[in-house]
């Protein structure tokens, strides 16, 4: 089965070709990156504007480059929530259309789940069940991947996401956008004990993540540092905040897998690029003896193969959509149709 998928949550146009949920024949990613770095971070209306001018070309690109056709297409996914509003309004109805000129099927396909199936792509034998970290600038939860549209939250963020602390200690620390990538590029891990740092926590929920906490704390100390006169140690800052983030993640996710039995675990999201969660992830578990599966970088990011990998299985779940398929900016993973 090929399937067409488009992704624009945010600020990347995308479109990909995927064979049965796994095998990816093309995948086309237009960034903006360079435009939003002027402001700081992603500006909503502009990212809109430029998957309008984009889509349509991405989407071409993609069919040309997997040496297909239009007529060689199956059904169209897309991802519908959650997101930019702006953003996802523009690959959604570009999706609808698509979807009637062709006459096959339209799936909806949740951001999240997609970044989880990111995994299916890279590793051909991995199948739920399975446990999930999926860590991002938008969202941080831990999962029980209980089938492939079947999703049990066992952890998610209060408040800021992991991504998101990253950056707006980046930004704090005078780095440009992507904040979080820049932040783990300049990070000493020789230095990281330099600044003692909050370890913050949820009462009661202790797979729950609160990152907000951590950013503050971070900014007070950078301004405190600075009303004094005294110069920021910035690697070794960027050090101790990447370090204690690993913290939190790291040990939130192997006590859950403890506690409710799992043995193969994932990560997923646009902070599973991050080299030191990676390593450590890999250290701690080769040592439990646990099999971990994290994504090649280039599938960390958003793209459109991970929404095609995850299309599929919501194509093979009954879902879905008709013509009247909306956005939405907000929806939790395990929403039921």
């Amino acid at each position: 089965m090929l399937i067409l998928s488009i992704e624009s949550s945010c600020d990347e146009t995308a479109a990909a070709i995927v064979k049965d949920g796994r095998e990816v024949l093309s995948s086309i990613v237009a960034t903006q990156i360079a435009e939003h770095k002027i402001y700081g971070g992603v500006v909503p209306e502009i990212a809109s504007r430029r998957h309008t001018e984009s889509i349509s070309a991405v989407v071409s690109e993609a069919i040309e480059s997997a040496g297909i056709t239009y007529k060689d297409i199956d059904a169209v996914a897309v991802t519908f929530a959650p997101g930019l509003i702006g953003a996802l309004l523009v690959g959604v109805n570009f999706a609808k259309g698509l979807s009637l000129r062709l006459g096959v099927p339209l799936i909806p396909v949740h951001h999240l789940r997609s970044h989880i199936a990111a995994n299916y792509i890279a590793y051909p034998e991995l199948e739920p069940p399975f446990l999930c970290l999926l860590a991002s600038g938008g969202n941080s939860l831990i999962a029980e991947v209980k089938g492939y549209t079947d999703f049990n939250i066992i952890g998610k963020t209060r408040d800021d996401a992991a991504g998101e602390c990253f950056d707006k200690v980046a930004r704090t620390l005078g780095m440009s956008y992507p904040g979080g990538v820049n932040l783990d590029k300049v990070a000493d891990p020789e230095k990281a004990d330099t600044y003692r740092l909050p370890t913050p926590s949820v009462e009661g929920s202790k797979y729950d993540f609160s990152f907000s906490g951590l950013k503050t704390a971070v900014i007070n100390l950078a301004h405190n540092l600075t009303q004094k006169g005294e110069e920021i140690d910035v690697p070794a800052m960027c050090g101790a905040v990447r370090k204690k983030v690993c913290d939190i993640m790291l040990t939130n996710t192997l006590e859950a897998a403890k506690e409710f039995g799992y043995k193969k675990i994932s990560v997923a999201g646009g902070v599973s690029a991050n080299s030191e969660l990676r390593a450590r992830f890999q250290e701690e578990c080769a040592k439990m003896g646990y099999e971990l599966f994290i994504p090649p970088l280039k599938y960390c990011g958003d793209n459109a193969a991970m929404v095609g990998a995850q299309g599929y299985y919501e194509y093979l779940s009954g879902n879905i959509a008709d013509a009247d398929l909306n956005a939405y900016a907000t929806m939790p993973i395990d929403y039921r149709k």
